[in-house]
C-alpha cells in the first residue's frame, strides 16, 4: 500500500511559511488567458520549463521522505489547447521533452506511481458536442505529457475523471460516455479511469459498473468519502471490492480517501462533502493492498504522520 498527494507540496510551494529556507517548489505556474495573448508561446515555455523543472523536484522529495504515489498537477502547459496539436512548434519543445523524460526515469527508478486527476469541465457524457470536443482535447493533452514522461499506457499512470452530468437520464448519459470514449486516442483509452460521486442524484460504484465497466472495461477508482452520499444500496466494502474487482490483476488499484471538514471545523454550515485540511485515521481497505490518494487541503502534510 503507499500513500499519494495530489498536485501541490506545501512545503515546497509555500518555504517561508513552514519555515524553509529555499526557493518555491510548484508545478503549478499559469497565467490568465490575457497574459497567454500578449506575451505568447516563448512565455509559455519558460513557465513549462520551470514547472517540470519543479516536477523533478518534487519526485526527489517524495522519495526523501518515504512518498511513492503523487497526482501531477494539470496546469504542467498552461493554455495547451492552443498549441497542442503540434508540439513540434512550441518553443524548447526538445529540450522540455527531455526534461519530461528525465521526470518519468526519476519516478520508475524511484518506483514511484505518477496519476492525474483532469478537472470536472471533463464530461464524456455531455450532450453538448463542444463539451465533447473540449474533453477530448484535455484528456489527449494529459496523455501526451505522460508519453513524453514515458509512463506506462495502463492504470497504473491512471487519467482519473468523473461522469461529471446526467442531463435527465442517466441511461442515455453512460450511453454516451461509452460511445465518445472510442473517440479518444488509446494513450487516453489506455489508462482512463471514472470515479463514483458524492451526490445521490449521480453515479454510484454499481452504477458505473454496469452503465461503463460491462461495456468498455475502464477501472474504477473508488472514494471512500464520496460513496457516504451516494452508496446505490452498497456497504462500503461491498462498493470497495466492486470497484476493485475491475482493476486488472497486475495493476494494484487506486482508491480515494478524504474526511468532512464540515467535521474537522465543527461547522454545520460547510458542506459535508467539502475535504478536510487533515486526515485522522487510514480507510478500512478490508485486506486489500490498494494505493490510496489522500485527498486533504494540507496535501502531503495529511499523510506524513502515517508513511512509515
Amino acid at each position: 500500500m503507499n500513500l499519494g498527494y495530489a498536485c501541490i507540496n506545501m512545503k515546497l510551494s509555500y518555504p517561508k511559511k513552514y519555515g524553509l529556507d529555499q526557493h518555491r517548489i510548484t508545478m503549478n505556474r499559469s497565467m490568465i488567458r490575457r497574459t497567454f495573448d500578449e506575451k505568447g508561446l516563448d512565455y509559455t515555455s519558460e513557465l513549462v520549463m520551470k514547472n517540470v523543472a519543479d516536477l523533478h523536484s518534487i519526485i526527489q522529495w517524495n522519495e526523501d521522505n518515504g512518498i511513492k504515489f503523487f497526482r501531477m498537477s494539470s496546469e504542467t502547459f498552461p493554455w495547451a489547447s492552443e498549441y497542442y496539436q503540434d508540439w513540434t512548434k512550441f518553443p524548447n519543445i526538445r529540450f522540455i521533452h527531455a526534461m519530461l523524460s528525465d521526470c518519468g526515469q526519476l519516478a520508475t527508478q524511484y518506483g514511484h506511481r505518477l496519476t492525474a486527476h483532469p478537472g470536472p469541465f471533463n464530461v464524456l457524457v455531455s450532450p453538448n458536442e463542444d463539451v465533447v470536443q473540449n474533453t477530448i482535447t484535455d484528456l489527449t493533452i494529459h496523455a501526451d505529457i505522460m508519453d513524453f514522461m514515458g509512463l506506462s499506457r495502463t492504470p497504473y499512470n491512471k487519467l482519473n475523471i468523473h461522469c461529471n452530468g446526467v442531463y435527465g437520464d442517466k441511461e442515455s448519459a453512460l450511453d454516451r460516455f461509452c460511445k465518445n470514449f472510442e473517440r479518444l486516442p488509446m494513450s487516453v483509452q489506455s489508462r482512463l479511469t471514472v470515479e463514483n460521486d458524492d451526490k445521490a442524484t449521480m453515479y454510484s460504484v454499481k452504477e458505473l459498473y454496469d452503465g461503463i465497466y460491462k461495456r468498455i472495461g475502464i477501472p474504477i477508482v473508488f472514494d471512500y468519502h464520496h460513496h457516504r452520499f451516494c452508496t446505490g444500496g452498497l456497504s462500503e466494502q461491498e462498493a470497495l471490492e466492486l470497484a476493485i474487482s475491475t482493476w486488472p490483476d497486475d495493476i494494484v488499484p487506486v482508491v480515494h480517501y478524504s474526511e468532512s471538514r464540515s467535521k474537522e471545523q465543527l461547522d454545520e454550515k460547510i458542506r459535508p462533502q467539502a475535504h478536510s485540511d487533515l486526515i485522522k485515521q487510514l480507510p478500512n481497505t478490508y485486506g486489500h493492498n490498494v494505493d490510496i490518494m489522500v485527498e486533504a487541503k494540507h496535501k502531503e502534510l495529511a499523510i506524513e504522520g502515517f508513511i512509515k
